[in-house]
């Protein structure tokens, strides 16, 4: 620490060079700490509450439907608590850039959900009201909604009647307490019975089943028995926990792991050769000091140190403002999404310890070249401008 004040001179010496360079540095680690906090919140746990569900939903693709029959036979499966079931909808309100989940379900689906809070009047009058629809509070809000009125939902794949129309009338607005789950507050959710009764093509089918165990523990030997009830059939199932189908939903979009690491790899591939780069080019111009210092006393040694010191300085500067100014962008992502991508509101811990090892590997791979080069210099052919 007694030669910082040098390494901190030597660093600053080209000002404009050296702000640039941490600029680079910063972006990188900046979108480091945005895209690893995607990574983790696409890889997070669920929610505490949702802990005994599980989703039975079909073995070939999340698109295939399955036979209404099944719900009387998953009921009476033992360590079953309770069931109902869903469709995906896909609907949308007056353009398609309004888009939000909408989707059918079927009777006692908030039993199921007790995190969504609605007030008991606005659940009976839904529960009364064939053609009802309940919001979340999120989402009554980006299009000013309140209850009592009709939203005009566009089908893009059920059509009722030869028409597209399909207006429901808003009966309830339920609110999550749980900043985590804001997301789910985006959600439309209607009558399973009025969809089936309603749309032109598909009768008797849902797109999945929500299971309650009794007890959490006994997952793995329910889901074998629900999935034993359609072996071998055209409909064969797979059950799995509420957690693990969100993330193989997710998963749809790609392997958000890889795609980071991509990324990432790029970016820090480039961000190698540009900080190399500026401490060649900073070394090179400094072969005579370097010279000097070795002519008054100090060792290859230091040198190797002071050029290694400036090299990781430079680096970490640069990759602290990122990893600590990244929570802000993701708070703003967040917020303005509406809680639809619930972004961690900190930097996760795995991802802090993931970024301050980068930052001393780069520090240290950025510098070693320059700083091995000015260890073994020659004083007499440096000085002589050899």
């Amino acid at each position: 620490m007694k030669y910082l004040h040098l390494i901190w001179a030597s660093l600053f010496r080209s000002r404009t060079r050296t702000l640039l360079t941490l600029l680079s540095v910063f972006v990188a680690f900046f979108l480091f700490g945005m895209l690893d906090s995607v990574r983790v919140a696409f890889n997070s746990g669920g929610n505490v509450t949702g802990a005994n569900r599980m989703v039975v939903a079909s073995r070939l693709s999340i698109t295939q439907m399955l036979p209404y029959s099944l719900d009387s036979q998953i009921a009476t499966v033992a360590g079953v608590r309770k069931s109902t079931y869903a469709a995906w909808f896909g609907g949308i309100y007056r353009d398609p850039k309004n888009f939000f989940p909408n989707f059918s379900v079927g009777p006692g689906y908030l039993d199921l959900y007790p995190e969504f809070k609605l007030p008991p009047a606005q659940r009976k009058a839904w529960e009364a009201d064939r053609q009802g629809a309940i919001v979340g509070e999120a989402l009554a809000k980006k299009f000013g909604w309140k209850v009592g009125d009709t939203i005009p939902l566009q089908a893009t794949i059920f059509p009722t009647k030869g028409s597209n129309d399909w207006p429901l009338k808003l009966d309830g607005i339920f609110s999550i307490d749980d900043v985590k789950q804001k997301g789910q507050e985006q959600v439309l959710l209607f009558h399973w019975n009025y969809f089936d009764e309603s749309n032109d093509y598909v009768k008797g089918r849902v797109g999945w089943y929500i299971v309650q165990l009794a007890n959490a523990g006994a997952a793995d030997r329910v889901s074998k028995s629900i999935d034993a009830l359609s072996a071998n059939s055209d409909h064969e199932t797979k059950t799995q926990t509420e957690e693990a189908f969100n993330q193989s939903f997710a998963k749809q979009i790609g392997d958000i792991g890889l795609i980071v690491t991509a990324i990432m790899g790029a970016v820090f591939f480039t961000l190698l050769l540009l900080t190399g780069n500026t401490m060649a080019q900073a070394v090179r111009e400094r072969i005579p000091e370097l010279a000097v210092l070795k002519t008054i006393g100090f060792s290859d040694r230091s040198v190797l140190g002071l050029v290694l010191g400036e090299s990781i300085l430079l680096v970490a500067i640069g990759a602290l403002l990122g990893l600590a100014l990244a929570p802000l962008a993701m708070q703003v992502v967040s917020r303005g999404s509406g809680g639809f991508i619930p972004l961690p509101s900190t930097l996760p811990p795995e991802s802090w310890v993931t970024g301050l090892v980068l930052m001393l590997v780069f520090g240290v791979l950025a510098g070693l070249l320059p700083a091995l080069r000015g260890m073994r210099l020659n004083i007499v052919d440096a000085l002589a401008g050899r």
